[in-house]
């Protein structure tokens, strides 16, 4: 399973990590991710979090966490 994981800064800025044809495509805006309370999974159930993808697959990978160490790091990347 591929993941690509995008953070949007601004419209057309974005940060990226993942190839381009991934069968997962998890989008979230650089404001919300930054926040000190950001949990990908509430941010999902609200809507703030946009995935595309099998959705099993999709909670699967916020339970786990993955999605959150992967978004945290581009975060990061400044």
């Amino acid at each position: 399973m591929s993941v690509r994981y995008v953070v949007v800064v601004a419209k057309k800025d974005e940060r990226v990590d993942g190839p381009d044809d991934a069968e997962i495509v998890i989008t979230v805006p650089l404001v919300d991710a930054a926040a000190d309370d950001f949990d990908p999974t509430v941010a999902f159930m609200r809507g703030k979090l946009k995935a595309v993808g099998h959705s099993g697959q999709i909670l699967d990978l916020l339970k786990s966490g993955e999605a959150a160490t992967a978004l945290a790091a581009l975060v990061a990347a400044a």
